[in-house]
């Protein structure tokens, strides 16, 4: 995950921002805590004051150095120098707290909510444009990732942050993002994968959108997918499996 100055990176440089940001989240000093992107560990020194270890994730070598160098009074702060994308996650539980690029927004949590192992709770700092979409119950459009990873992954918006808090000041507003991995998912785990495909399916062709049970489960005829709340994905998907 290479840091371009032509893609959306933006730093936090206050500790005292990230103190306050880390007493949003669930994260104790019993967890074993991922920090993507770390930069020269201005979240990771923080972090680990806070959990029980830190592996903290950097693309670039420069960078490396300057992250080796602040973290060495943190004994339990690990550095993996590579791509988070490409590395493999931790088998035991894990969480993961990170102010990740927005252009990696996307792919960052395919990998996180797709693997075999999630973290039992993800912290990510993104657009709130991109998290407005991933929310169950949004009064804005929801995404087709939202309502593939809402039977799993419970996702709310802990607290909105200021365009200030970033250097440089980005052009868009961002907030803290919180994804949860659920103890029971909403849909069965034998039927998530038929689930994932009827959602993919339906958002890409209106054809099959418009062969599902709409009017059976009470929804507007005219509705469009990306209008439909988690709850009525749920609901529609066993309304269409049941028949």
């Amino acid at each position: 995950m290479k840091r371009l100055a032509h893609y959306s990176q933006y730093f936090l440089r206050n500790p005292q921002l990230v103190k306050e940001l880390v007493g949003h989240t669930s994260i104790n000093k019993h967890d074993d805590v991922i920090d993507i992107g770390a930069g020269s560990g201005v979240i990771s020194s923080v972090l680990a004051t806070r959990c029980h270890t830190v592996t903290a994730i950097e693309f670039e070598p420069r960078v490396v150095s300057t992250l080796r160098e602040n973290m060495r009074d943190y004994p339990n702060v690990s550095i993996y120098q590579g791509d988070f994308l490409e590395m493999t996650l931790p088998e035991k539980p894990y969480k993961i707290f990170a102010n990740i690029p927005f252009h990696l927004s996307s792919p960052i949590l395919h990998k996180i909510t797709e693997a075999t192992n999630p973290p039992t709770a993800t912290y990510l700092i993104v657009q709130k444009q991109f998290a407005d979409k991933l929310l169950a119950d949004s009064d804005h459009f929801t995404s087709q990732l939202g309502m593939i990873i809402g039977p799993e992954f419970a996702v709310h918006i802990r607290r909105p942050l200021r365009r200030t808090d970033f250097w440089p000041h980005p052009n868009v507003d961002t907030v803290l993002l919180e994804i949860v991995h659920r103890d029971e998912p909403l849909i069965k785990p034998s039927q998530l994968n038929l689930y994932k495909k009827t959602i993919v399916d339906c958002f890409s062709d209106p054809k099959k959108f418009a062969k599902m049970p709409i009017a059976e489960v009470g929804l507007k005829p005219n509705i469009k997918p990306s209008q439909m709340t988690l709850a009525q994905w749920v609901k529609l998907f066993k309304a269409a499996t049941e028949r």
